[in-house]
């Protein structure tokens, strides 16, 4: 089709392109005119009391030189904010900014400044017109549990140098650590009443330099040293590594030594009873060591391929240890014998045990937490498949974290389950099945990055036991054996669930550890006595702190 060209074509006007130009001032005469006129049309409509409200603000529109829109939305504030007075909410609303969550204690190892490596600057292939290159990756492992990742990753053989890691490579052992370790630890232990005990315990009290660093990763295990003049304890990570703190010492990282001489978590660790300037450690890369200060080494006490979980002392010198696997088989071992195998190996009726203890007066029969049942079993009468146990401690519904003996006498046995509860069993005489005498409900749901709650005895104490908890605000938990709750450690210092906690064998302190490698540490002193200074004797020291 051919257009038209006699139509006529309709422009825009210049003054229609044209912007009207912008009121940059403000006209009081424009203004009052256009609300006026506003209110002229709609006045007759009004009813009655509205239109003398409109009146009475129309009166007052030219105020400051606002408008009655914006008076009456002042008015509105103003009583909004007198509401809120009556009701304290805006000084609830101060204090609740000026109440912030406590920063992690920053006391401790050190983060180490990463040494940045000095590369040549990158240039171009394509610009330079050169082919580029062809990179292959070697594939990597997924599975941790890998045997050939764990081998790589596995510490060698033999002893290890006792070189801390956080430290010069010269740094040597203080011989206050030496001396500290070696301490006479052998002494009597006086039992408390119950509200002597419950007193004792509401005279711990958390500080703030009572919270250190002591491993880079999550706490898997943790230990006092049975010295009485100071407060020594070691703590196991995720990754293999083992912390020493003593409290109110100068050396290292306040007071924090650091070790490697493992490659996974280090599930279990415990100081000799009879050579307290020993400490044993287990880890899941199947290595078992001994750390002597005196040799300041480690020594290669066990070691298999499959991971270790948990191990025991067997006899009173501490030269026997039960030892668990994560596959269900227990193995006894001998330190006195050449050489880093065991005596004897027996497979268990589990999947995997996840703890041992062993009687604390008769020493041939141990408790074992198994996948869904503990049982206890004679260690005379083990074989190397299937062996039979001489009691099942039943009424479990899931996995079972841990299971222990009282520390005095072994009439009871702490078990901890992911079935919400705590149960403690009568095993004065071992029958087939030993009664139950208290379930406790706890919440034990900790999820995949804490590391399981576990329900500890107080050695110093038969009949109670500390435990972690989940509840908000974060705290410890002190329980009696007939389900009482005796004590809740509550302070503004803890903040962070404490999964791994353990009474001090003959003062009165306690220590909880946490995800992140903090430990924290509950303690008192009498007047005159500070962190780090000696005590005379232990029954001194213990009587004191009660």
């Amino acid at each position: 089709m051919t257009p038209d060209t006699n139509a006529r074509v309709r422009r825009s006007s210049p003054t229609r392109r044209a912007v009207a130009p912008k009121r940059l001032d403000f006209s009081p005469d424009v203004a009052d005119e256009t609300v006026a006129r506003k209110k002229a049309k709609t006045k007759n409509k009004m009813p009655g009391k509205r239109r003398k409200d409109e009146d009475e603000l129309d009166q007052t529109a030219n105020v400051g030189g606002l408008s009655a829109y914006e008076l009456e939305r002042l008015e509105n504030i103003r009583k909004n904010q007198a509401f809120l007075s009556s009701i304290n909410l805006l000084q609830a609303r101060e204090d609740l900014h000026q109440t912030t969550r406590p920063k992690p204690s920053q006391r401790g190892l050190r983060p180490q400044s990463a040494v940045k490596e000095v590369l040549p600057p990158r240039k171009s292939l394509r610009l330079q017109n050169k082919p580029a290159e062809k990179l292959t990756l070697p594939k990597e492992p997924t599975d941790l549990l890998h045997p050939d990742l764990t081998r790589v990753l596995k510490k060698p053989s033999g002893a290890l140098h006792m070189n801390p890691i956080n430290q010069d490579g010269d740094f040597k052992l203080p011989p206050e650590l030496l001396q500290l370790s070696s301490e006479d630890t052998k002494e009597e232990k006086r039992k408390l009443d119950l509200k002597e005990y419950i007193s004792a315990l509401k005279n711990l009290k958390i500080r703030e330099d009572d919270v250190v660093k002591v491993v880079k990763d999550r706490v898997f295990s943790a230990a006092f040293h049975p010295c009485s003049s100071s407060l020594l304890l070691a703590a196991g990570d995720k990754w293999g590594k083992v912390g020493l703190w003593n409290m109110g010492a100068e050396w290292g990282d306040d007071g924090v030594l650091l070790f490697e001489p493992h490659s996974r978590p280090v599930g279990s660790m415990a100081f000799s009873r009879c050579h307290p300037n020993q400490l044993l450690s287990a880890s899941y890369d199947g290595s078992l060591r001994c750390m002597d200060v005196e040799k300041a080494v480690f020594d290669d006490v066990y070691d298999i391929n499959d991971g270790l979980k948990t191990f025991a002392f067997m006899s009173h010198d501490c030269s026997t240890l039960l030892v668990g696997t994560w596959f269900g088989e227990v193995a006894i071992v001998d330190r006195r014998t050449p050489g880093n195998s065991h005596e004897s190996l027996h497979s268990l009726n589990t999947k995997a045990v996840r703890c041992v203890d062993v009687h604390p007066l008769q020493m041939q029969y141990f408790v074992a937490a198994e996948s869904r049942t503990v049982s206890i079993y004679d260690s005379r009468y083990l074989k190397k498949t299937q062996s039979k146990a001489v009691s099942h401690l039943n009424g479990h519904a899931l996995s079972i974290t841990s299971a222990y003996f009282s520390p005095c006498t072994g009439n009871r046995v702490l078990t901890s389950c992911l079935d919400n509860h705590i149960r403690i069993y009568d095993t004065s005489s071992l029958t087939t099945e030993p009664p139950l005498i208290t379930s406790i409900s706890h919440d034990m749901q900790t999820g995949r990055w804490l590391s399981k709650l576990s329900a500890v005895w107080d050695p110093k104490q038969e009949d109670c036991f500390v435990v972690g908890s989940m509840k908000r605000p974060r705290r410890v938990e002190v329980f009696h054996e007939s389900g009482q709750l005796l004590h809740s450690f509550l302070d503004e210092n803890l903040g962070t669930v404490l999964s791994v906690t353990a009474f001090h064998p003959t003062r009165n302190a306690l220590l909880g550890g946490n995800s992140s490698g903090r430990m924290h540490v509950f303690h008192s002193w009498s007047e005159g006595q500070r962190p780090g200074s000696p005590l005379h004797t232990s029954t001194d020291a213990y009587r004191l702190l009660v």
